[in-house]
């Protein structure tokens, strides 16, 4: 038999998905079972796999060892690995990230270990702030993500809490994020909004761009602001009204001004031409709206954050 006794991290999850992350050996199938026929209890009584658990709550597992992963007093990845992260802020809560072009957040079939998130639980882990063997489910996990090839803010809970208030906030658009980006062209006019219909193409990773809505399509909304226009690029600073996949680089080529470097959406013979291989693109404005109630980060409100040095910013226009 194992215990579990449900910490500040663990509370307000549900049973099934805290003893997914907490027992990953266990099959989903298997562990419904367990719970239906009380070889999974919690505080010495019958649970449910949807009950929220709280803090205090104290589950026993009537289950075969075979079932959990042995735990080493030090992980080997977590000590060696050297993490390296440009802090724009940070606090017991949270960290706020300028992720540089090129790292992905996280691992994919491109690339395993070099990842945003491992850089941040390294860190973390070496400071002494996370330990994974301390912790039943919870691991130090990204609110918001952005491209490889798109450099900017990004915001880490260091805690269950913190992770659920930021989730719920960037869910319901209470915080305000802007973009740098360079633009073919002069847009006109030099400030207004976008708006069209984006519709993903999961096996390619592409979304196509219609103006009146189509069957699967999600309505894309941008605000803009030209900064300044020189020769035959503009810097352009934009605001998502609402989030899709690619939905600048795809608004703006649908516009007729595709970004700089962009492979996907934007002009071969241009991006060639300035020895652009990544897209333009920069997130570098947050501010922490909080229009509703954040209950433990509500310190934050208010607040805003900017990233000084975009360097397309400072090659083709500021530094000049």
């Amino acid at each position: 038999m194992r215990e579990f006794t449900i910490g500040k991290n663990d509370a307000g999850q549900r049973l099934d998905r805290f003893l997914a992350k907490a027992v990953p050996l266990l099959p989903a199938g298997l562990m419904q079972k367990y719970v239906r026929i009380k070889r999974i209890k919690c505080n010495g009584g019958r649970c449910q796999r949807d009950q929220r658990l709280q803090e205090g709550d104290v589950l026993q597992l009537y289950i075969n060892d075979e079932f959990f992963a042995e735990s080493h007093e030090e992980d080997p990845f977590l000590s060696k690995f050297r993490p390296q992260l440009d802090i724009l802020y940070e606090d017991e809560n949270l960290l706020l990230v300028d992720k540089r072009p090129g790292l992905v957040v996280h691992a994919d079939e491109t690339e395993k270990v070099n990842t945003l998130i491992h850089h941040i639980q390294a860190y973390l882990y070496q400071r002494g702030e996370w330990d994974p063997n301390g912790e039943n489910s919870f691991a130090p996990a990204l609110c918001n993500r952005i491209d490889r090839n798109t450099g900017g803010i990004v915001i880490a809970a260091k805690n269950a809490e913190a992770l659920r208030i930021l989730t719920a906030k960037i869910r319901d658009r209470e915080l305000t994020k802007k973009y740098l980006c360079v633009v073919l062209g002069a847009v006109k006019p030099p400030e207004g909004r976008l708006e069209c219909f984006l519709l993903k193409d999961g096996n390619k990773n592409q979304v196509s761009v219609y103006r009146k809505p189509v069957p699967g399509g999600r309505s894309a909304v941008t605000l803009y602001r030209t900064l300044e226009t020189r020769g035959a690029l503009s810097l352009v600073e934009a605001e998502l009204l609402t989030g899709r996949t690619h939905q600048i680089r795809a608004s703006f080529a649908w516009a007729g001004h595709p970004l700089l470097g962009d492979g996907k959406y934007g002009r071969g013979e241009v991006n060639r031409r300035y020895g652009e291989t990544r897209q333009a693109l920069y997130s570098y404005y947050l501010r922490f709206d909080f229009p509703t109630d954040a209950g433990a980060l509500e310190y934050l409100k208010g607040r805003e954050f900017r990233v000084e040095r975009v360097p397309f910013a400072e090659k083709y226009f500021l530094g000049k």
